[in-house]
């Protein structure tokens, strides 16, 4: 069973958030005073990432927006959101959001997606974002400005014609996701070739090379969530070049990342990751116990699990051990800057990386 947590709600001043954190032996520095800029607010202060000068500790984090047209192009509602980026005052804007390096790996028919006719409407997408920044705080404010693209592929969880349509594209057949999400274990056509693999890897390249074009500093290259990126790190039984060790399960991205860096050696390179698994979660069948007691229950499991990040034996436990080598990876080989944790999948246990408190 995972841990339950207390709500925010419950806290109704800072000084109790601050005694539970004592509870929890938590060393969290708190202040009951909100700072503006001009009162040396830590949230004020400016990073550096490589190359770039971030002007403030904000950030909007990337989502999949779900409003572009359904050739990949901006709407009005996407440009609107955009504005709204820039608008906020944020300085680091990570990825805005996800975005398709092809038509078949969108997880809902109107995502964005790279195709050569989408790169202008994109262009237009961050112009729009970087002026109404400029227009709102001074014609110096995109100095320190740092927009990046999210690159992905859906995967296992692929809609690209229509919402309620699954088109799966996997690394391999999964003990408890295929059924839960109607794949036939049996059956061959989800499975991506090896073939299939390095023509992905060229999509990413590619979809890099028209974020630079077009103006991002950065790109992301999703591995969170149980898309196609994350989904390589759990396939343990999946032979060949892209299963079985940690090498071959990081190999989608390592190729990835090098070939971007060969392509386009100036953009900087950020990963959202999901650091830890579990297997999906459902509601607790005790329809007499208050939902606020848990978070459900996991499905039954047989072991070795395939869950990146937790005990194979026992996968409602963590295990950062190659987490924590992934991470070094990326750092010391990849060449990768900016890291963005999450953890689980909103698609079968949303409650691990909240705002979500049950599953589904």
């Amino acid at each position: 069973m995972s841990p339950t947590y207390k709500r925010i709600g419950h806290f109704r001043s800072i000084s109790d958030f601050s005694d539970y954190l004592t509870q929890q032996n938590a060393s969290v520095p708190l202040s009951p005073d909100i700072l503006s800029a001009q009162q040396n607010s830590p949230l004020a202060k400016s990073l550096q990432i490589q190359s770039h000068t971030v002007g403030n500790r904000f950030a909007i984090h990337p989502m999949e927006g779900w409003d572009a047209t359904p050739d990949g192009k901006p709407s009005e509602h996407t440009t609107r959101r955009w504005q709204n980026f820039g608008l906020s005052g944020a300085k680091l804007i990570w990825g805005g959001e996800a975005f398709s390096v092809t038509q078949d790996g969108r997880a809902n028919p109107n995502q964005l997606y790279y195709h050569p006719d989408n790169i202008l409407p994109l262009k237009s997408l961050l112009d729009n974002l970087t002026n109404a920044h400029t227009n709102r705080f001074g014609s110096d404010a995109a100095n320190n400005l740092l927009v990046g693209l999210q690159l992905t592929h859906s995967g296992r969880f692929s809609r690209p014609n229509e919402k309620t349509k699954l088109e799966p594209r996997i690394a391999y057949h999964h003990p408890l996701l295929d059924a839960k999400f109607n794949i036939s274990p049996t059956d061959p056509k989800p499975l991506l070739t090896d073939d299939e693999i390095y023509q992905l890897i060229e999509a990413y390249i590619t979809s890099a090379k028209a974020a630079e074009e077009i103006g991002f500093k950065f790109v992301d290259i999703k591995h969170c969530h149980g898309y196609l990126g994350h989904e390589f790190l759990s396939a343990y039984d999946r032979p060949g070049p892209f299963g079985g060790s940690f090498e071959n399960r990081t190999r989608f991205l390592t190729l990835i990342a090098q070939g971007i860096k060969q392509a386009c050696p100036n953009l900087t390179l950020g990963v959202r990751l999901s650091l830890f698994d579990q297997p999906p979660f459902k509601p607790d069948p005790d329809l007499s116990t208050p939902r606020k007691l848990g978070p459900g229950t996991p499905d039954p499991f047989n072991t070795p699990y395939p869950a990146f990040g937790s005990d194979r034996n026992d996968p409602l436990q963590h295990d950062l051990t190659e987490p924590i080598q992934l991470l070094k990876l990326m750092r010391d080989q990849l060449n990768i800057a900016l890291i963005n944790l999450s953890a689980g999948s909103p698609y079968y246990n949303p409650h691990i990386q909240r705002p979500a408190y049950f599953p589904p």
